[in-house]
This record gives structure tokens, C-alpha cells and sequence, in this order.
């Protein structure tokens, strides 16, 4: 008599196994293709009229962008390796931003100057979708500084070919930039010189200040609980309260007005920006400074090294990557809050987006936010990179 062999249940294959924040991408990407892809308009003010993928694309580039999506469904429900979801990720990506270009010129009648074409809602929620599977596999694949940079840059350029090309130079965005070019970048200095200028006044200031405070206990808590107030200010009541106060200085001392000091303009922006950049860089100071390894401290004192010499030859170099990430923090929050400083007639990117707003035009604010939040990204990623090279210095 003979017995049948027991049945073996064979392990499903890991590339077949569900993987849940795909999940979550998969049914944001589901939820993009219901909405509009595009939005068509008679002029730049008038509601807009919501088009499909279908209707928004010529068929064979929508049948197209539905196969894109399929493998990029496929790439993010599955457990594919890190590399591969990257590399789907960033074709589905790159083939909206294209398609968003051409649905564009497909809606425009010809010689119309007046017409809108806008991306949809839809276009936002899967572009949003898939770029979180290209940041989750670039979290998984730990690429070192170096390839991050490189990797920002890459979209960067693939970016400038993609305006190059005049893809898109029919969506109402790229027109409300072609009516505005030139002040265009004389804002956008005006907001890299806010952001940047503001933060590096900080730290200038910032970085001194953190070492007293780490070096006299009895000053820590007044600084800290004093800047803590500061950030507790909204934004924009602080950009308010300086107006008076700056305004009088111009009018009374001699030789303020003539540096640029007044009640409106880039000064009480610069200022309230500077006054909001202290804690952090206060902060990491000290907390950077008490966590240096006391052996190196016995070290440095061994050799006969003074105080002060042991705080700026060994301390300070040692707790630079916590001084470094306060900065990146700063910086990132400059670049959003320079937006405000329009309110106050600093301008920045945020004269296009109250100017928007004011006129109900979304393109419109839509060219002041976009720059803002890739300048920003841009800021971040950067940044990170160089903590991690600094911070790897410090640990050979």
C-alpha cells in the first residue's frame, strides 16, 4: 500500500507579495484617473470646464498614458525590487509632465491668445502619487550624498529641456510667466535674497550666541524661552509689528533711510525673517555642543588645550552636522515664509501669488507657489546631503 506524498505549500515569490505603501499609492493613482486630467478655459478669470483623460488627449497618447499607469500600478502594489519601482516610477512621472504639455495644444484652438489650459486635478493626484513611489525607492535604495545631488540635478535638467522644448508653452502657467518674464526674475532674486540673506545674518549671529549659551548655563534658559516667544508670533502679525517701529528708525536717526531701512519693503521682512531663524540655529548650537563625546573634551584637555580652544578646535567641528541641520531647517523655512514678505511690499514670489488671488486667477498663483516649493525641495535635499557627508567626516 502506498501513501501519497503530503501536498508542500511553495512560498509565493517576494516580487509577487503585496507591498502596502503601494497600496496606498495604487489607490491614490486610481483616484487621479477618475478626476479631470486637464481644465479647459475661455480666458485666464472664468470658471473652467473640466476635461477627462479621454477628452483632454488625443486617443492614442491617452491609451498610451493608461499602459503607463498599468505598469506603474504594477510597480507599486508589488514587492519589485527598489531599483526597478525607481525607474517605472520616474517614466510614469515624466510621461504626465510631457502629456500635460500636449493636452495643452490640444485644447488650445489655434491663434487663441485668450484661452487656459490647466492641469486638473487629476494630473496633481497622480503625479503626487507616483512621485511618492520614486521617493520611497530612493528611501529604500539609501543612495549616498553625493548620488542625491546628482540625482536632483538630473531632474533639474530634465526639467530645463522640458521648458526648452516649448512643451509647454501652452499651458497657462508657462503664459502667465510669458506676460510676467522679466519681473519674474527680478522677484525671484528679491526671494532668494530675503531667504538666503536672512539666514546667513542668522547664523552669522546664531552660531556665537549658541556658544555662549552652551558656555554660560545661566544664560540658556532666558535666550531660548525669549526666542521661543518670538516663534510663537504668527508670520504674518510679525511682519505687521515691525512696520511701525522700522518706520520711525527711518524717519529719526540720520543715514537709516538712506541704507534702505523704512516701514515697508524688504527691511521688516529681512527682519522678521532673521528673528524667526534664531531658535533653530540657537537650539542645535547647544544641543549640538552637549553632545560632543566627553573622552574627546578629556582628550583636548590632556593635550593642555584651553577652553576656547577646545570649543572651536574640537567641540565646534564635532557638533557641526546638528549646527548644519538647524540651518537646513531654517533655510527651508525661509524659502516658504519669503512668500509673506509680498504683504508687506518685500516682494518675492508671493507679489505673483497674492496678485493671483486678488484676481482669481490659480495659474497665477500657481507661478509663485511652483518655484517656491521646488526651490525649497531643492534646499532640502541639498542640505541633507551635505549633513550626511559632514557628519560621516566626523565619525572617521
Amino acid at each position: 500500500m502506498s501513501l501519497a506524498a503530503p501536498a508542500i505549500d511553495r512560498p509565493r515569490p517576494t516580487w509577487l507579495a503585496l507591498d502596502k505603501l503601494g497600496v496606498l499609492v495604487a489607490v491614490a493613482a486610481g483616484i487621479g484617473i477618475a478626476l479631470p486630467f486637464a481644465l479647459f478655459r475661455a480666458n485666464r478669470i472664468v470658471p473652467g470646464e473640466a476635461m477627462g483623460l479621454f477628452a483632454a488627449l488625443p486617443l492614442h497618447l491617452a491609451l498610451l498614458l493608461v499602459a503607463t499607469l498599468i505598469g506603474g500600478f504594477a510597480a507599486a502594489l508589488l514587492r519589485w525590487p527598489a531599483h526597478l519601482k525607481l525607474a517605472v516610477g520616474l517614466v510614469v512621472v515624466g510621461m504626465l509632465f510631457v502629456l500635460a504639455g500636449l493636452s495643452a495644444s490640444h485644447l488650445t484652438p489655434d491663434g487663441d491668445s485668450f484661452a487656459r489650459v490647466s492641469p486638473g486635478a487629476g494630473f496633481w493626484v497622480l503625479a503626487f502619487a507616483f512621485a511618492l513611489l520614486v521617493t520611497d525607492a530612493l528611501t529604500r535604495l539609501a543612495l549616498r550624498p553625493w548620488q542625491r545631488v546628482a540625482m536632483l540635478l538630473a531632474v533639474a535638467a530634465a526639467m530645463a529641456l522640458l521648458l526648452w522644448s516649448g512643451l509647454w508653452n501652452d499651458l497657462s502657467m508657462l503664459r502667465e510667466y510669458a506676460n510676467r518674464a522679466q519681473s519674474f526674475w527680478s522677484e525671484a532674486q528679491t526671494h532668494l535674497g530675503l531667504a538666503f540673506g536672512s539666514v546667513a545674518i542668522a547664523t552669522l549671529v546664531g552660531v556665537p550666541l549658541g556658544m555662549v549659551c552652551y558656555k554660560f548655563a545661566a544664560l540658556r534658559a532666558s535666550v531660548l524661552n525669549l526666542l521661543n516667544i518670538v516663534q510663537t508670533i504668527p508670520s504674518i502679525a510679525l511682519f505687521g509689528l515691525l512696520i511701525a517701529p522700522l518706520a520711525w528708525v527711518a524717519a529719526h536717526v540720520p543715514g537709516a533711510k538712506a541704507i534702505g531701512i523704512s516701514g515697508i519693503g524688504a527691511t521688516p521682512a529681512l527682519v522678521a525673517l532673521f528673528a524667526y531663524s534664531l531658535l533653530p540655529i540657537v537650539a542645535n548650537t547647544v544641543v549640538g555642543l552637549v553632545g560632543v563625546s566627553p573622552a574627546a573634551i578629556d582628550a583636548a584637555r590632556g593635550m593642555g588645550m584651553t577652553r576656547w580652544q577646545r570649543l572651536l578646535s574640537v567641540e565646534l567641528p564635532l557638533a557641526f552636522p546638528v549646527i548644519l541641520t538647524g540651518i537646513r531647517i531654517v533655510l527651508v523655512q525661509n524659502i516658504g515664509l519669503t512668500t509673506i514678505a509680498a504683504l508687506v511690499g518685500g516682494g518675492g514670489f508671493g507679489v505673483f501669488v497674492f496678485q493671483g488671488i486678488g484676481q482669481t486667477a490659480m495659474d497665477l498663483v500657481l507661478l509663485g507657489a511652483v518655484p517656491t516649493v521646488a526651490l525649497a525641495f531643492a534646499a532640502a535635499v541639498v542640505l541633507d546631503a551635505l549633513v550626511d557627508m559632514t557628519a560621516r567626516g566626523t565619525r572617521t
